[in-house]
């Protein structure tokens, strides 16, 4: 797609537009991928402006946020490090495409047709549902997608949690197209797939009438999200419902759902939440006996064991009552509003990376990466009230101030300069006096 200098912008109407997928094809066909405009980078407004109108309405319908602070920013912790790799690289989603397309196409379509448009439209979504049904059939696949699970809360935040490996199986569902279809028109479809699938992880929209018959909604994908027994490997359709009604998959809502995994993991640590299911099955694979049945472990489901259907018994499933309580952060308020400040001051710098990484040393991007991402646990580890939180941020805060003096980390605004280093000098004795004191009481102890 576009380099960042050479990006069409969308207009309010297209952005609009674009998150409900109903651009037209004639605005939204390219003769060549270099042409495909990033459409998910340019609708960071608009996923802002939508989760701050569900906040809204959600206050006046019922009175209360559609979530939690600490929940909300696990979720869009996620959505940042699933996005880091590609700073790096093109994704594999685009560049096996492209081989596949270069080096094995069969037929090429034209890619200003409307029919190629409607066609892609129509094979990017059948290949999602069955990527997305791979992702909770295959243990490997799930220990990628649980990610995106692992909330209690469903909101619009929800959507942006998501997995940095998923991208390296999806692809696999997408190639058949390649055989025939343009890679500018798969890339567009590609990218509005995913937009389509933001609004519908909300609580605020309820039953949309004859819409549910064919689109995916809010009330379908909440079973989704659910972990009620009825709800368990429901729903996978990315934009239409159809292909789930086709393959025996399809589930109304008629029941309370309660959102999360089947067994919660309790934690806002960001590398648990991404790699907590690896780390199971690491363990479950070295415990099963058996060559076989370690196989299975890898690419049965993820309920299976030995002596067990492929999926699982849906029995084990822990049954819901309805009264369950999310995990919550035990931190006081205010060091959550600290955490909220610091998360919203990295994401100012992640945002400038994406906007000038040509322009950056492959160094200075690595060093960037590595904060982000010592950022985020920091973060994790004092909502989660961990014994070493003080001195992980004392640790960040400083890495922060060095970063800054060798030209790794720029505030936006120069004159903001001296402001940040009396700021985070702060920081660091603040943080610095609760590590020792801490020490301190341990060693006494």
């Amino acid at each position: 797609m576009k380099s960042p200098e050479a990006q069409q912008d969308v207009s309010v109407s297209q952005g609009i537009r674009m998150m409900f997928y109903v651009m037209r094809p004639n605005e939204t066909s390219f003769q060549t991928l270099e042409e495909v405009p990033d459409y998910v980078k340019q609708a960071t407004p608009f996923f802002i402006s939508l989760m701050l109108l569900e906040l809204v309405v959600s206050w006046i319908r019922k009175g209360k946020p559609p979530g939690r602070l600490d929940d909300a920013l696990t979720s869009i912790s996620a959505g940042v490090v699933s996005r880091l790799p590609s700073l790096f690289s093109r994704s594999v989603e685009l560049t096996s495409y492209i081989y596949i397309w270069e080096n094995y196409r069969l037929v090429i379509l034209p890619w200003d047709s409307p029919w190629t448009w409607y066609l892609t439209f129509l094979g990017v979504d059948l290949g999602y549902y069955w990527f997305h049904r791979m992702a909770h059939e295959v243990n490997i696949m799930w220990a990628a997608h649980q990610t995106h699970h692992s909330s209690e809360d469903y909101n619009l935040s929800t959507a942006l949690r998501q997995s940095v490996f998923q991208i390296y199986t999806s692809w696999i569902f997408y190639s058949p197209l390649a055989l025939f279809v343009p890679p500018s028109v798969y890339a567009v479809h590609l990218q509005f797939n995913l937009l389509y699938q933001f609004w519908i992880h909300t609580e605020v929209i309820d039953n949309l009438g004859p819409l549910e018959l064919i689109l995916n909604t809010p009330s379908h994908h909440r079973v989704h999200h659910g972990r009620n027994r009825y709800c368990i490997d429901k729903n996978y359709a990315g934009t239409l419902i159809i292909w789930d009604r086709m393959f025996g998959t399809f589930e109304p809502e008629n029941k309370k759902v309660i959102y999360g995994l089947t067994h919660p993991i309790n934690t806002f640590d960001p590398l648990k939440v991404q790699f907590h299911h690896l780390a199971y099955m690491w363990t479950a694979f070295w415990a099963t006996p058996g060559f076989f049945n370690k196989f299975s472990v890898i690419f049965k489901g993820p309920g299976w064991s030995p002596g067990k259907p492929r999926l699982g018994l849906s029995e084990e499933i822990p049954e819901v009552t309805g009264d369950e309580v999310p995990f919550s952060s035990s931190a006081p308020y205010l060091l959550k509003i600290y955490a909220a400040v610091q998360f919203a001051m990295m994401l100012v710098f992640y945002e400038d990376t994406f906007a000038d990484k040509a322009a950056m040393t492959q160094v200075t991007l690595l060093l960037r990466v590595c904060f982000f991402i010592l950022t985020l646990t920091s973060i994790g580890f004092l909502l989660d009230q961990r014994p070493k939180a003080a001195v992980v941020e004392t640790s960040r805060c400083l890495v922060f101030l060095m970063l800054c003096r060798f030209g790794h980390l720029k505030p936006l605004v120069p004159s903001l300069s001296f402001p940040f280093e009396v700021f985070f000098s702060i920081c660091i004795a603040f943080w610095g006096v609760r590590s020792i004191t801490q020490l301190a009481s341990g060693l006494w102890k």
